[in-house]
């Protein structure tokens, strides 16, 4: 019987012990970007607006720079936008997810043994 084996990764950056970015905060920061909204990008997760604003508030306080930057409301709403750090992240976040894919897809001593 032909069975498909494969490895999955999933990776996440800790400062001090502390889950500090890791796939869930990629996705909030690409709907941030996609929305221009931190309330439609929680609501896009299922995700309630106190957490996306928590883990926003996190990723600019732990960060070296801020993430996210936000626009007060008004006349024309407000809105956030991500940063050039925040960008930075992400794009070396999913160079290192590309990387780690590429090691356990070539992972063929685990794969042949199971």
């Amino acid at each position: 019987m032909e069975r498909n084996v494969r490895i999955s990764l999933s990776h996440w950056v800790f400062i001090d012990d502390t889950k500090f970015f890791g796939p869930g905060r990629l996705e909030l920061l690409e709907n941030i970007q996609q929305t221009g909204s931190i309330v439609k990008a929680a609501q896009q997760m299922g995700m309630s607006y106190k957490k996306a604003w928590d883990m926003v508030v996190s990723l600019n306080t732990l960060g070296k720079s801020p993430y996210v930057i936000t626009h007060k409301g008004g006349q024309h709403g407000g809105g956030a936008e991500i940063t050039e750090a925040g960008q930075q992240v992400i794009e070396a976040y999913k160079k290192l997810g590309q990387k780690l894919r590429e090691v356990a897809d070539a992972e063929q001593e685990l794969i042949n043994l199971i």
